[in-house]
C-alpha cells in the first residue's frame, strides 16, 4: 500500500477519534485501538508488523520530552519521593513478582525471561494522565501520575535490558544494580547538558520558525548519545525537557514559546494516537504468529488476566502504604510549620535563628554563627527564600492531602499501553515462548486500557473527585496580580516623572493602547516609545513571576496562566509595532 495514503488515512483516523471520543463517552486511545483492529480486518490492509525501535527510539523520546517541558517542576519536586517509589521500587517489585508467576504458568520459562515479561508490563502509560486531567481532579494527583509515567518507562526498559542479558550468563544482582545506577546517572548528566545547551542556542536564535524547528531534534540529541553510552535515552530526554521547560521563560522569547507549545501539542496528538492505532493494527498479526507456533490465544488471555490482576494487587499495596505514610507525615506538619515560622520571624528582624531544624539552612546558619556574629545580607536572603519555600511546601501538602479516594484513583489509573507493547517486541528472536509473551503483554495493555480507561472518568465522578479548581482560588490570583503590578510599578521609578504618570495610569487600568496608528509622525513615535516602555514593564512582571515561582507560593497552573497572559500581551504589542 502507498505510504502516502497510509499516512493520510492514519491522520484522518486520529482526528476522527479525537473529535468523536468525547461525544460517545469513550477515551480516544481506546477508540483508536478499535479502529486499528477494524482496519486490519479489511482486505485493503495486509499484515502489519511495526519494528519496536520505531516506538522506543522514534516516538517515545519526543513524547516524554514534550511532557517534561510542561511538567510542573515545583509540584514534582514536592512529591518526588512517592514518584520515585512508584517509578523504581514498584517497577522492580512488580517485575519480580510477575517473573515468578510466569515461570509457574509457563513451564520451562527461564526466570530471567519471566522478569523481562514483568518489566514489560510494569510501567504505566501517560494516557491515564490525559484522562484524569480532563476530569478536573486534584492537580497533585495528576502530577504524581504524570511524573510516574515519565520515569517508570526508563526504569522498566533498563530492567528489561538487564534481565535479558542475565539469561544464561549468570549476571549478579550487583551487576544489574550497577548498570541501573549508571543508566540513570549518566542519562541525567547528558540530559542536563543537552537542556542547558538548548537554552543557550535558542537564546541566540531570533527567527521563531528556526527556533521551533531546532526544538524538534532536542529529544533525539539527548537520547542517542545516552543510548550509545549504555545509559537510558528516555531519562536523558526527560531531563532535557525539564531543564528546557524550567529555563525557557528566561531564555526564549514569548512568541517562540507560544508557537512551540502549539506545534508540540500537535506532535503529541499525532505520535500518541499513532501508537494506539498501531496496537489495533498489529493484534491480528500477533494472534496469527502465536497460533502458527502452536500456542493458544486462550492461554495468553488467561495468563494476561492473571498478570494484570497481580500487577493491580501490588500497586494497591504500594499506594495504600504511600497514602498512610503521607498522612502520617502531614500530622507532624503543623509543628514543623510553627518552628519554621518562628525562624522566619527571627530572620525578618535580622537575627540568626536560634532554633536548629535538622537539615535546614536556618540550622546550618545558626551553627555557622554561634556567637551572635551577623551573617551577610545575601546569606540571610538565601535562608529566607529557603524558609519561604519550605513553608509553601507544607501549605501545599496540607491543602492537597491524599485520602482513600485519591488512593483508589491512583490504583485504577495505573493502566498499561504503548510502552508495554513496544517493549515486548524487543525480546530477542530466540526468546522461549516469544509469541506468547508478546501477546500476553498486548492483552495486558489493551485490557487495562479497556477496563480501567473506560471507567476512569466515571469512577472519578462517583468518588467526588471531579470539578476541582486546579488553578487556585480567586484570592490567590488577585494576590499574584498585585505582586506583578508592584514589580511593574517599581520599574517605573527609573522613568521620567511625566512618562511614569502616564504609564502608571495605563497599568492600573490594565488596558491596551488604542491610539490612532495612522496619525502624525510625532504621534506614531510617541506610541512606539510607549509600547517599548510597556514591554519593559511586562519583562519586569515576568521576572517577578519567575522569582515567585521559586518559592512555590502559588499553584503552577496559575503561574502558567499568568505567564501566558504576559506573553500574549507582549506579542500583541509587538504585532502592532
Amino acid at each position: 500500500m502507498n505510504l502516502g495514503l497510509v499516512a493520510i488515512a492514519a491522520v484522518v483516523l486520529v482526528v476522527a477519534a479525537t473529535v468523536l471520543a468525547p461525544r460517545v463517552g469513550v477515551a480516544a486511545p481506546l477508540l483508536l485501538v478499535v479502529l486499528g483492529f477494524a482496519a486490519s480486518m479489511t482486505p485493503f490492509v495486509g499484515q502489519v508488523s511495526i519494528p519496536p525501535e520505531w516506538i522506543l527510539a522514534g516516538i517515545l523520546p519526543p513524547l516524554l520530552y514534550s511532557a517534561a517541558v510542561s511538567a510542573p517542576v515545583m509540584e514534582v519536586r514536592r512529591d518526588f519521593g512517592i514518584i520515585s517509589t512508584f517509578s523504581i521500587v514498584l517497577v522492580v517489585v512488580t517485575a519480580t513478582a510477575v517473573g515468578l508467576l510466569a515461570t509457574v504458568m509457563i513451564p520451562g520459562l527461564p526466570l530471567g525471561i519471566g522478569i523481562a515479561l514483568g518489566a514489560v508490563i510494569s510501567p504505566t502509560d501517560a494516557v491515564a494522565t490525559s484522562i484524569v486531567r480532563k476530569a478536573h481532579v486534584s492537580s497533585r494527583l495528576v502530577t504524581v501520575l504524570d511524573g510516574e509515567s515519565m520515569l517508570n518507562d526508563a526504569s522498566a526498559l533498563v530492567l528489561l535490558r538487564s534481565a535479558i542479558a542475565a539469561v544464561g550468563v549468570g549476571i549478579s544482582i550487583w551487576h544489574v544494580a550497577g548498570a541501573f545506577v549508571w543508566a540513570v546517572l549518566a542519562a541525567v548528566a547528558i540530559g542536563f547538558a543537552v537542556g542547558k545547551l538548548n537554552l543557550l542556542v535558542r537564546s541566540k536564535i531570533t527567527d521563531t520558525n528556526a527556533g521551533v524547528a531546532l526544538s524538534l531534534v532536542v529529544p533525539f540529541v539527548a537520547y542517542i548519545p545516552a543510548e550509545h553510552l549504555g545509559a537510558s535515552g528516555l531519562v536523558a530526554a526527560v531531563v532535557a525537557g525539564v531543564v528546557t521547560g524550567y529555563g525557557s521563560p528566561r531564555r526564549i522569547g514569548a512568541r517562540d514559546r507560544i508557537t512551540e507549545r502549539t506545534v508540540w501539542r500537535t506532535i503529541e496528538l499525532l505520535l500518541e494516537s499513532s501508537v494506539f492505532l498501531l496496537i489495533g493494527l498489529e493484534l491480528p498479526a500477533l494472534a496469527k504468529d502465536l497460533t502458527g507456533s502452536g500456542g493458544s490465544i486462550g492461554s495468553a488471555l488467561i495468563i494476561g488476566a492473571v498478570a494484570a490482576s497481580v500487577v493491580l494487587v501490588i500497586r494497591t499495596g504500594f499506594v495504600a502504604w504511600s497514602v498512610w505514610f503521607l498522612a502520617r507525615r502531614n500530622r507532624r506538619a503543623p509543628a514543623v510549620r510553627e518552628q519554621l515560622t518562628e525562624m522566619q520571624g527571627q530572620l525578618d528582624h535580622g537575627q540568626v535563628p536560634e532554633l536548629r531544624a535538622a537539615g535546614s539552612k536556618a540550622g546550618f546558619l545558626a551553627r555557622r554563627h554561634p556567637r551572635g556574629e551577623m551573617p551577610s545580607r545575601s546569606q540571610l536572603n538565601r535562608v529566607q527564600r529557603s524558609l519561604d519555600m519550605r513553608i509553601a511546601d507544607l501549605d501545599y501538602l496540607a491543602a492537597e492531602q491524599f485520602d482513600w479516594r485519591d488512593g483508589f484513583m491512583l490504583v485504577w489509573a495505573g493502566m498499561r499501553g504503548a510502552v508495554t507493547v513496544a517493549a515486548a517486541q524487543t525480546l530477542p528472536e530466540n526468546t522461549p515462548q516469544r509469541s506468547l509473551l508478546i501477546l500476553v503483554a498486548t492483552f495486558v495493555a489493551v485490557g487495562t486500557l479497556l477496563v480501567q480507561g473506560s471507567s476512569l472518568s466515571w469512577l472519578a465522578a462517583r468518588l467526588g473527585l471531579t470539578g476541582r479548581d486546579v488553578a487556585g482560588s480567586e484570592s490567590q490570583w488577585a494576590a499574584l496580580q498585585n505582586e506583578l503590578n508592584d514589580a511593574a510599578l517599581a520599574r517605573l521609578d527609573a522613568y521620567p516623572e511625566g512618562v511614569a504618570v502616564a504609564l502608571r495610569e495605563r497599568l492600573t487600568r490594565r488596558t491596551q493602547p488604542d491610539e490612532d496608528e495612522f496619525g502624525s509622525a510625532v504621534q506614531r513615535a510617541h506610541l512606539e516609545s510607549f509600547r517599548r516602555l510597556r514591554i519593559d514593564l511586562i519583562n519586569a512582571e515576568r521576572d517577578a513571576l519567575l522569582v515567585v515561582r521559586q518559592s512555590g507560593s502559588y499553584p503552577s497552573a496559575m503561574l502558567d496562566r499568568a505567564l501566558t497572559q504576559l506573553d500574549a500581551e507582549q506579542i500583541g504589542i509587538e504585532l502592532r509595532s
